[in-house]
C-alpha cells in the first residue's frame, strides 16, 4: 500500500516536537508555562470567608485598633483577633473574627466595619459573646484586581495566565494549575498578548477619635469622621454615609494619585500617605473630599500623622517600597496649601508612628521603638530607644501606649520623660 507523503511528514514533525526537549524545538517554537485558575462559587466563597470563632493563634500580625476595653489585632488577610484589655497588665484573647481578604477595620457605636475581598462587611459587636447581624455590601470598596482571589493563593511562575474560562462575576480563584505547551511566538502573542514579565506586576501589585469611635494607628486605611467612613485604596477614597450604622450608604468614590496606603485626619482635613507623597483633602463637605495640596517625595512606603501645624511622615526605602533612604520627614502645614519640609531624621526601616502630647513614637522595624520630644518641633531630641524588639504599629491611648510587632503586643505606661513597659503578650 502506498503511504501518503504528507501524512509521513506531519507524523515526523509531531514526533519531533513531542519527543525532544525545549532545547531541540523547531525554529520559531518555544515551550511556555501557562497557568489556569482553579475556581469556587463566588457567593459560597465569600460567605465562608466570614465567621466568628474562639481564639486561635495569630499567623502574621498586622495593624492594631483600640475600642473601649478591647484591642483588635489584624491577622494579615485572615481576620481580626479580639483581646479584652480591661486589665492592661494581663490582656486576654477572647474571639477571632475570621474576615478573609481583610486589610483594615473601623468601629463606631458597636458596629464594626471591615473589608473582605473588596466588599464592606458590617457586624454588631455590642455583645462579644454573640457577634452577629453580619451584612455584606458587595463591591463597595474599589479593588485593584477585576476578580476575587483567595488571600492565601500562591501565584505560580508562568509565562501567561489564562482567564478565558473564568466568569469573574460568579467564580473566585482559589488556586492555580500549570501546564507546559509548545507553540510559536506568533501563536502565543495572538492568544495571550503578553509575557509573564509584563503581567507579574498585577500579581504583586492621629487625631483623637470621638468617644463613640475606636482608634487606629498611622497604618490605617479606614477612618471614621463623624457620620462618614473613608476607606482608601490604591487610587481612590471610598466614601460611606454611616448615619444609619446598620445600613451604610455607598457614595461616589473620589479618585486620587496612585499608590495611596494610609489615611489620617485632623479636623476637616484628610491626610493620605502614598508611596510618592502626602496628599491633603478637605472634608468640610464630608460626602465629597476635595483635593487641597500635596507634598511629594521619592518612592517609598509612607504613613503620616498630624499634630497641630506639623505633619510627621515616615518613609521606608528598599525592597518594593523604593530606592530612597529611610527617614522621618517633619513637614510644616501651617500654610495648608503649601506644605514645607523642615527637617529629615534618618531611620532604619520605619513603619507606624504616633503622637501623644509632647511625645512622638516611631516604630523603626527591627531597630525597635524610638521616642522623641516634640515640644520644640522641628527639633526632636530622642528621649528613649527600646532596642531588641521588632515594631510595626503603634497607638498612643489616653492612659497607655499600644504597640505591636512580630506577633507580640506591647503596652507601655507614660512617664514624664519616658515610658514604662506594662505587659507583653505573645499572640502565637
Amino acid at each position: 500500500m502506498k503511504k501518503n507523503p504528507v501524512f509521513i511528514v506531519l507524523f515526523f514533525l509531531l514526533s519531533f516536537v513531542a519527543c525532544n526537549d525545549s532545547d531541540d524545538l523547531l525554529p520559531g517554537y518555544s515551550e511556555y508555562i501557562i497557568a489556569t485558575p482553579l475556581t469556587a462559587d463566588l457567593i459560597t466563597f465569600k460567605e465562608e470567608a466570614v465567621e466568628v470563632t474562639d481564639p486561635i493563634d495569630i499567623v502574621q500580625s498586622g495593624k492594631i485598633y483600640a475600642y473601649k476595653n478591647y484591642i483588635f489585632v489584624n491577622d494579615i488577610g485572615r481576620g481580626v483577633h479580639v483581646l479584652d484589655n480591661t486589665n492592661p497588665e494581663a490582656p486576654q484573647k477572647i474571639r477571632f473574627i475570621k474576615l478573609e481578604g481583610n486589610q483594615d477595620i473601623s468601629i463606631k457605636n458597636d458596629r464594626l466595619y471591615g473589608d473582605s475581598y473588596g466588599d464592606l462587611v458590617v457586624m454588631d459587636i455590642s455583645d462579644m459573646n454573640n457577634i452577629g447581624n453580619i451584612k455584606r455590601l458587595e463591591n463597595a470598596i474599589y479593588q485593584q484586581f477585576w476578580c476575587t482571589v483567595g488571600f492565601d493563593v500562591d501565584w505560580p511562575t508562568a509565562d501567561a495566565y489564562d482567564y478565558s474560562d473564568l466568569d469573574a462575576n460568579r467564580e473566585a480563584i482559589v488556586g492555580w494549575e500549570t501546564k507546559k505547551v509548545i507553540m510559536s511566538e506568533k501563536e502565543f502573542n495572538e492568544k495571550y498578548g503578553y509575557t509573564f514579565a509584563e503581567d507579574s506586576a498585577l500579581s504583586n501589585s492621629d487625631a483623637s477619635p470621638s468617644s463613640d469611635s475606636g482608634q487606629g494607628g498611622s497604618l490605617a486605611r479606614f477612618r471614621i469622621v463623624g457620620d462618614y467612613l473613608y476607606a482608601v485604596e490604591w487610587s481612590s477614597i471610598n466614601v460611606f454615609d454611616i448615619s444609619d450604622l446598620d445600613a451604610p450608604e455607598v457614595l461616589d468614590e473620589v479618585y486620587t494619585s496612585g499608590g495611596i496606603e494610609t489615611i489620617f485626619n485632623q479636623g476637616d482635613l484628610l491626610f493620605l500617605g502614598g508611596n510618592r507623597g502626602m496628599y491633603i483633602y478637605d472634608i468640610s463637605n464630608p460626602a465629597t473630599p476635595t483635593f487641597v495640596s500635596d507634598f511629594e517625595h521619592g518612592t517609598a512606603c509612607d504613613p503620616v500623622v498630624v499634630d497641630g501645624n506639623y505633619a510627621y511622615v515616615t518613609l521606608r526605602g528598599g525592597n518594593f517600597c523604593g530606592a530612597i533612604e529611610s527617614g522621618l520627614y517633619v513637614i510644616d502645614i501651617s500654610n495648608i496649601e503649601n506644605p514645607e519640609l523642615k527637617v529629615i531624621y534618618p531611620m532604619d526601616e520605619p513603619y507606624g508612628l504616633g503622637t501623644k502630647n509632647d511625645k512622638l513614637f516611631i516604630c523603626d522595624g527591627s531597630s525597635g521603638l524610638k521616642v522623641y520630644d516634640k515640644s520644640n518641633v522641628p527639633d526632636l531630641p530622642q528621649l528613649n530607644h527600646f532596642k531588641d524588639i521588632v515594631t510595626y504599629d503603634v497607638i498612643p491611648m489616653q492612659e497607655q501606649l499600644l504597640m505591636i510587632g512580630d506577633g507580640v503586643l506591647y503596652q507601655y505606661r507614660y512617664l514624664d520623660n519616658d515610658i514604662q513597659l506594662i505587659s507583653q503578650l505573645q499572640l502565637n
